[in-house]
């Protein structure tokens, strides 16, 4: 019996329980786990076949461990927070599943995301006979795969890969974050960075943008941000020469944002505030909507893709690769907002790959480093349609004079 447990009820998470759900075929056996056991319960109710659900708190890698032993799933499916990663990493290893995430690790008191924490348990994973997949939601995830894809059928060598992340939705709150507003922050106000020529350039938050033409959108202003499949891209793609990630942000969000970071609202380090320690962002955290609420009345869509350019048969050629999600027609299907849907549906996909023994091996995984093509077909089947084609280079004539 194919089984599976899901760690982490949030926005993302729900889209995998539900979507697992509807694959009956190959998750015989699905149960959702959360530090907070109404939203498991909320998501059981409104999957089409049956889950089951319980509490846990995964910073605690004991309790994985028991629930683990209780469940006795195939694979571990971590939507929880990055902080979580390591502690249901080694809950893995000490029962003997298999592992599959959508972020990477992050310490909770330092604004720094990276793989190299994760990437340790190399030896660890293998030695047990066991997989962990890591960064299997869109970007990470899709946009990792499609460059393999690049890599086996389009190129014969890669040079330049622009990552471009295009949110063109409107969900009506003065400033709302469409993942966990803690992560997001985190994100978006450290120092950037890109790679070229061997080596990492960094950046103020925010202080580079430019003017992309997103596929079925159209033209978005986009900030140069670091993103963490940089990071392993760089390792799996030779003769790669250059890697950027772009990402759009409203003037309302950087407007707030800028408030927010002027008064102290998105500090990590603790404040005393009557007697007691808080974190300003985790405060900040409670005060905003849960992303989970946004999907009612989202409007618009997300345009991901990414752009490479490089050599086929000796003659330079560039492609774009992409998706378009529609928020309405997410909420339709699963009551979730696009940003969700895009993180849940692969996740779900890695799952299947794994369970159906498509994607084999022991080790530390990232997906680039898996059969790009299954994956692809099936990803599209499950409400990700993907698209590729030839362009001119001067449809993005702005990225190449940066």
């Amino acid at each position: 019996m194919n089984s599976v447990l899901i760690i982490g009820a949030g926005a993302a998470g729900s889209v995998v329980a539900k979507k697992c759900a509807m694959n009956r075929d190959v998750f015989a056996k699905i149960h959702l786990a959360s530090r907070t056991l109404e939203k498991c319960l909320v998501v059981q109710r409104e999957c089409v076949s049956p889950i089951t659900v319980s509490q846990v708190d995964a910073d605690d890698a004991a309790q994985v461990i028991r629930l683990i032993e209780e469940q006795r799933p195939d694979v571990v499916v971590n939507m929880a927070l990055p902080y979580q990663d390591l502690p249901i990493m080694d809950a893995c290893l000490t029962t003997g599943v298999h592992y599959l995430d959508t972020a990477n690790y992050e310490p909770r008191d330092e604004a720094k995301f990276s793989y190299t924490w994760q990437w340790a348990y190399q030896d660890r994973f293998k030695d047990r006979g066991l997989m962990a997949v890591l960064g299997c939601g869109f970007d990470p995830g899709v946009i990792s795969i499609f460059c393999a894809y690049a890599q086996n059928n389009l190129f014969d060598e890669i040079h330049t890969i622009d990552i471009m992340d295009c949110n063109d939705g409107s969900h009506g709150k003065a400033f709302a974050t469409n993942f966990n507003p803690e992560i997001n922050i985190r994100e978006v106000t450290q120092r950037g960075k890109y790679w070229k020529d061997g080596q990492w350039i960094e950046i103020d938050p925010l202080s580079v943008s430019a003017m992309i033409e997103y596929p079925e959108v159209g033209p978005r202003k986009s900030y140069l941000i670091y993103h963490e499949e940089e990071e392993s891209l760089i390792e799996n793609i030779p003769g790669l020469r250059q890697i950027r990630f772009w990402m759009t942000f409203s003037e309302n969000y950087i407007k707030h944002l800028e408030v927010l970071q002027n008064v102290g609202m998105t500090r990590i380090d603790p404040v005393l505030y009557n007697g007691v320690e808080i974190i300003p962002l985790q405060f900040l955290k409670h005060l905003l909507p849960e992303p989970s609420s946004l999907a009612e009345n989202y409007t618009g869509r997300t345009s991901i893709g990414v752009v490479l350019r490089g050599i086929k048969e000796g003659a330079p050629v560039s492609f774009l690769i992409y998706n378009v999600c529609d928020h309405a027609e997410t909420n339709r299907e699963l009551g979730a907002q696009a940003v969700s849907y895009t993180t849940g549906v692969p996740a779900m996909t890695g799952a299947m790959m794994m369970l159906k023994g498509i994607w084999m091996g022991t080790g530390v995984f990232n997906v680039e480093q898996l059969p790009p093509e299954p994956f692809l077909e099936e990803v599209a089947r499950q409400g990700l349609p993907w698209h590729v084609r030839r362009f001119d280079d001067r449809e993005f004539q702005e990225l190449n004079e940066l």
